[in-house]
């Protein structure tokens, strides 16, 4: 079972939102609350993460079936699917497998196929560092990267984000409410081969121009162009990584626009 946050009207699922790695389904709280407050939506806690089970497997189909699960106990029908970094992995292959549950992705620089020693570094520098002696230290490791852009234009934000997912753990020292251990796994899975939806699933893929290196590939888009031709959009936006945090308006435009 996964904790899920609802938010919009009492009406059935339009959208459900998947977060990325390390994560948490509140990331989409001011998304929803303040760009898209009429749309019904569903964000989850995935595996290892939030307030969810952090038992394994910790697998991409592990998370696909909690998530199949979860919509045919909550959703009328198939809704639109947004996944957000490896959350867009998720999403892939959700739509691949249950495409009755899928009327329409919207993919958020997706994490999808890519390079193995990346992975690796990302997984290195986790392990070796996994937690924080103080608040103003987890705010300096967000601050330094693509959350950067993020308290820049909105600190409360960060603070938001600080306050939600950063919790003391046993040794005494502070870290995000995630599992490490299911982080390690997640890490390898992104390098995994592109899962395509079924040709009849329009996908939307934003590509944060300002993510270096770039998450999306030119073989995901080439993947997804050869599949779904002219359902098949790409749109940049001007922004790093966390791209409904950073430019939520545009991002919650897209969304209405693909409901519609």
């Amino acid at each position: 079972m996964l904790h899920t946050y609802r938010y919009g009207p009492d009406k059935p699922v339009q959208v459900l939102a998947i977060h990325g790695l390390t994560g948490h389904g509140r990331r989409w709280e001011k998304l929803a609350t303040a760009h898209l407050p009429e749309v019904s939506i569903l964000a989850p806690d995935l595996i290892g993460h939030g307030r969810s089970s952090w038992a394994a497997p910790w697998t991409i189909e592990a998370n696909v079936a909690a998530l199949a699960d979860l919509l045919d106990a909550e959703a009328s029908g198939p809704v639109l699917v947004a996944g957000h970094s490896f959350g867009g992995a998720v999403a892939l292959t959700l739509a691949a497998t249950r495409p009755d549950l899928v009327a329409g992705l919207v993919l958020l620089d997706p994490a999808v196929a890519l390079d193995g020693g990346w992975m690796r570094d990302i997984a290195d520098a986790m392990l070796s560092s996994p937690d924080y002696p103080d608040r103003d230290e987890a705010r300096a490791d967000k601050l330094s990267g693509s959350w950067g852009e993020v308290a820049a234009a909105d600190p409360a934000e960060l603070e938001r984000e600080l306050d939600e997912h950063l919790i003391t753990l046993p040794n005494g020292r502070l870290g995000w409410r995630i599992s490490v251990p299911a982080a390690m796994s997640y890490w390898s899975e992104l390098t995994r081969p592109i899962a395509l939806p079924a040709n009849v699933i329009p996908v939307t893929l934003i590509r944060a121009t300002r993510t270096s290196p770039p998450y999306v590939s030119a073989d995901l888009i080439g993947a997804l162009q050869a599949a779904l031709g002219d359902r098949f959009v790409l749109t940049d936006l001007d922004c790093d990584h966390m791209v409904s945090q950073a430019l939520p308006a545009e991002t919650a435009a897209i969304i209405r626009g693909q409901l519609g």
